[in-house]
Formats: C-alpha cells, structure tokens, sequence
C-alpha cells in the first residue's frame, strides 16, 4: 500500500496545482520512485489512497502499465496512516504487505529486498525500514528508534536523541489492522503498543536516505541523486 493521501502542506508552493505524490524529483514524481521500487522487488499490485487532487492522481496512475493499481478513496475524509490502513484493510488481502510513504527516496537498492528477507511473523507484527541519521538527507529531527541486537525497536521516548530514523516503509501482515478502529488515526500509536509487547522490528539499509518533504529537502535530494 502506498500513502498517498497527504494534504502537501509544507511542499507548497510545490503543491498548490497538484498532490504531493506528483512532485517532480530529478525528472521522476515521488510515487513514480516509491513504485519504480516496489516494481524492482516483484511488486505487481499496490492499492494507492487518494485525497487531494485525486482525479489528477489517479489519471496519473493509469499510465503504469507494470503494476495493478487499485485505489483507496479517502477525498471525503483524510484519515491518516492508520485510518488509511483499517479503511483499505478490505483490499489488502492476508498476505504480508509493504507499506510506503511517497516522500520516501533512497540509493541502496537492496533496501526492500532486505525487509522483505527479515520478515518472520513469529516474532513481529511490523517490521520498519530505518537508517543511521548521519546517512539521511533532508530529515531534520532527533531520531526516532533505538535497535537492540535481536531486532527490536524502542521509540526515543524521553531520550533526546536516538540514533536511527524511520524511512517511511515498513511491512506487516494486513490481519494485524483486523483490531484497529475505523476513522482518523496515526500507525504510531499501534506502533508504541507493539514495541512494548517486543514485537516491533527494524532492519537497517545502506546509502542515502532522502526525506523530500519540502522544496529545500526536493532540490537536495535532485543534486544527491544526480552525484552532488
């Protein structure tokens, strides 16, 4: 599933005519690189929600002839990343699923590949894509999560600093959003409760982590891309 959905706020005046998932990053839009991804690792199906300009996205979408896409429609309420899941929970299926951000852009192409290795459903109910802070671009906060050897996160809490980001992906199976309320919510909340249960997890990538959420993090991200 991909999270399209966002209202772009802080990308304007990048998003006044258009979502933020149409954003042109060194010649490519944000979803067209979070799907370029998905695509690589065997991807065939992503259910995409819409929200702003969503007619203009999803004509957009039509053009990806490599992938089905299906389309969660969130134009008469914005629910966030939880509500976003529970509401498309029905087109999910049972099967383990990617979950991404469009604001999302990396190097390191065995990033999913090596997500999708570390899956065990035994052990964990999410597993989140995360990468050290000197290795991110564009991310301007105190870092999210702390790994322990055996995989687990614990979120900063008091900590004024943790030494790893989220990336924006993450992977779970759909039947974990079964028990989650309907209506506007984040996935963080979901996220807390299942670190203090020692079944949330996180795998580490290489490279550059770009996190293009404004037009400063888009323009530094386009020179990061083209070798700068």
């Amino acid at each position: 599933m991909v999270l399209a959905a966002g209202l772009g706020t802080r990308m304007r005046p990048l998003t006044d005519d258009r979502p933020k998932a149409l954003v042109d990053v060194a010649g490519r839009t944000l979803i067209d690189h979070m799907l370029d991804r998905l695509a690589e690792v065997g991807v065939r199906r992503a259910v995409v929600n819409v929200h702003a300009f969503a007619d203009r996205l999803e004509a957009h979408l039509k053009s990806r002839a490599d992938l089905d896409i299906v389309i969660s429609d969130e134009r008469a309420d914005l629910l966030e990343t939880g509500g976003g899941l529970k509401k498309a929970r029905p087109l999910l299926g049972d099967a383990p699923i990617l979950v991404a951000n469009i604001d999302s852009v990396w190097t390191d192409d065995a990033a999913l590949g090596r997500l999708i290795s570390a899956w065990d459903s035994e052990r964990m109910d999410d597993l989140l894509m995360v990468v050290p802070l000197e290795q991110t671009l564009g991310f301007d906060g105190p870092g999210d999560f702390f790994l322990t050897p055996d995989g687990r996160l614990t979120h900063r809490g008091a900590a004024a600093t943790a030494p790893l980001a989220y990336m924006g992906v993450h992977m779970l199976s759909p039947r974990t959003i079964d028990n989650w309320p309907t209506g506007r919510h984040s996935a963080f909340q979901h996220w807390m409760e299942m670190a203090a249960r020692g079944r949330l997890h996180g795998v580490t990538v290489g490279g550059v982590w770009m996190h293009v959420g404004d037009p400063a993090a888009r323009d530094a991200a386009e020179t990061q891309l083209a070798g700068g």
